[in-house]
């Protein structure tokens, strides 16, 4: 997919059908660390869509007042922190969640106090499939220990704002140059950039890279980065590598989004729609039986 725009037969391509006798361990064991309690709503969307898009088996960890919002997914397994903020998300507690998970990913209204940074940074040295976003990307931004341990299983999800903070220059410059940033800050990092925009460009630590034309203006909305991790988690236990799977989850989330524009004006549209429209869009786009 080197320099091509993103179509449903690439994308086919890279899921085809799932196999009638696969059982959850095949989707992966995801491990998703959002909200807060003033955002336990971003944990909530970034949950479901995950579970839309396919993931085997969740577990959502949370400060305990995020919790009551995720009380309404029975599908997910929910696991509250032993107090209200992240820096109660110590080793010991987290270690235990990070050897079970086959994927993870962290930002979701996580909120910017500094006690997110060491989180992050255990995160990391897991090694495992993440998918690092949100509140998630304003902690690498100050923290040069954890950029240090980015490696080539992370996806990083900025938005044109997000990629100024990180490479410390401003948002026009990143909007004019939105494929050489990319592909640049992809090489440095090891690891693969999904950088989003109107036209998102996806970019690999060995030079590859691909755009992603689907979605529109209705996208523009608080929740929208959210479900977008979450597609990229459940893409990422479905043993995609990680710039596949940031390919899929671009063009998921976009594709996912026309569709909701088919029954909602796009003033009108709120991410739970796209959301919602995941499984159409799997079933019709990409899931197709022989």
């Amino acid at each position: 997919m080197d320099g091509h725009t993103l179509t449903k037969d690439k994308i086919a391509a890279l899921l085809g059908p799932r196999r009638r006798e696969s059982n959850k361990g095949d989707s992966g064991h995801g491990l998703l660390l959002a909200g807060s309690g003033s955002m336990p709503g971003a944990a909530c969307m970034a949950a479901t869509a995950a579970l839309r898009a396919g993931i085997g088996t969740l577990k959502v960890l949370c400060p305990a007042s995020a919790a009551a919002g995720l009380r309404a997914l029975p599908e997910a397994m929910l696991a509250p922190l032993p107090g209200e903020r992240w820096d109660a998300c110590t080793e010991a507690f987290l270690r235990p969640y990070l050897d079970a998970a086959t994927c993870i990913a962290i930002g979701p209204g996580m909120g910017r106090a500094a006690e997110t940074d060491g989180v992050l940074r255990l995160v990391l040295s897991a090694g495992k499939p993440v998918v690092v976003d949100a509140d998630g990307l304003f902690a690498l931004a100050r923290n040069t220990e954890a950029r240090a341990a980015l490696h080539g299983n992370v996806v990083l999800t900025p938005h044109f704002g997000e990629m100024a903070r990180l490479l410390g220059i401003s948002i026009p410059e990143v909007r004019e140059n939105q494929k050489a940033f990319a592909l640049r800050s992809a090489a440095q990092w090891g690891c693969t950039v999904l950088l989003k925009g109107a036209r998102s460009v996806v970019a690999a630590p060995d030079g590859r890279f691909a755009w992603n034309e689907t979605g529109n203006p209705g996208l523009a909305k608080g929740g929208s980065g959210d479900v977008l991790s979450g597609i990229a988690l459940a893409m990422l236990g479905q043993k995609l590598a990680p710039f596949d799977a940031a390919c899929a989850a671009s063009y998921l989330l976009g594709a996912s989004a026309d569709a909701a524009l088919d029954l909602l004006r796009e003033r009108m549209l709120m991410a739970r729609d796209v959301t919602e429209m995941i499984e159409l869009t799997l079933q019709n786009s990409v899931y197709q039986s022989k």
